[in-house]
């Protein structure tokens, strides 16, 4: 059974058919999925997701790129739905310097912010990071966290060591399988597997032979496979593995 750790199945992409992609998902051995906010809109939306299907739980929060949309109201609202029944992380926040959306230090002001919004409901924290990894680790440094994962991770092993060394997990997404992706299956390859989450982060990222259409989280079994694959694994032990670690990650899925 596989844990997909990061899906946005509660966005616009899915109205037409969200049901029908979820029973895909549990007939390709997809226990658990997670529905992850990236601004208030789409983090009700996630807690709302996770309280009407079996089996999908929500993070909230905001991404860093709507950074500079956070406010004291925001705040507020961030902080009754993080006590939602169902919400198990809170998330994806974090730096953004590629497409600098919201200028860094609004971007550092609010990582460092929701960081302790997190830490006041003790719920593990869902790393978006690209262009940032220095400020990212000293941001992390410098404050009081209970650990979560880097998802969508896209870093080297070096990266992924000094992750794992703060206290967090690292998750391999689609980009995994893509053909040019050396240097990141080489990561996924050595890294310690008590450490790695697999996800879709759908409905983007397909993995092949998928690449260009919607991603659904039925898809992470094919991330799965292809870590089986470098590692010289059986599907089955990533499988366990992985959903293990995700369980250690996020305790909230325990009960």
């Amino acid at each position: 059974m596989f844990i997909d750790t990061h899906t946005h199945i509660h966005g616009s992409e899915y109205d037409s058919d969200r049901e029908s992609v979820l029973d895909r998902a549990t007939s390709a051995g997809v226990e658990v999925c997670m529905a992850i906010g990236t601004d208030l809109t789409t983090s009700r939306l996630a807690v709302e997701t996770a309280q009407r299907f079996e089996g999908v739980y929500a993070a909230v929060g905001v991404h860093p790129h709507e950074a500079i949309t956070l406010d004291a109201p925001v705040y507020d609202a961030l902080d009754q739905l993080a006590r939602a029944p169902r919400v198990v992380a809170y998330g994806e926040i974090g730096l953004d310097y590629y497409y600098l959306h919201s200028p860094k230090a609004i971007q550092q002001a609010r990582f460092r912010e929701q960081i302790e919004l997190a830490e006041r409901h003790g719920l593990p924290l869902i790393i978006h990071t690209r262009d940032a990894w220095d400020d990212t680790f000293e941001i992390l440094d410098r404050q009081s966290h209970t650990g979560g994962v880097f998802h969508c991770f896209t870093g080297d092993f070096v990266q992924a060591e000094k992750a794992i060394a703060r206290g967090f997990f690292v998750s391999f997404s689609g980009i995994v399988t893509f053909p040019k992706s050396h240097d990141l299956q080489d990561v996924a390859r050595k890294i310690d597997l008590d450490h790695v989450l697999i996800e879709t982060d759908c409905p983007y990222l397909s993995p092949s032979p998928h690449r260009g259409t919607r991603n659904e989280p039925a898809h992470v079994a094919l991330v799965a496979n292809k870590i089986a694959e470098l590692r010289g694994l059986s599907v089955e032990v990533v499988a366990r593995r992985t959903s293990d670690n995700a369980r250690r990650c996020f305790p909230r899925l325990n009960g």
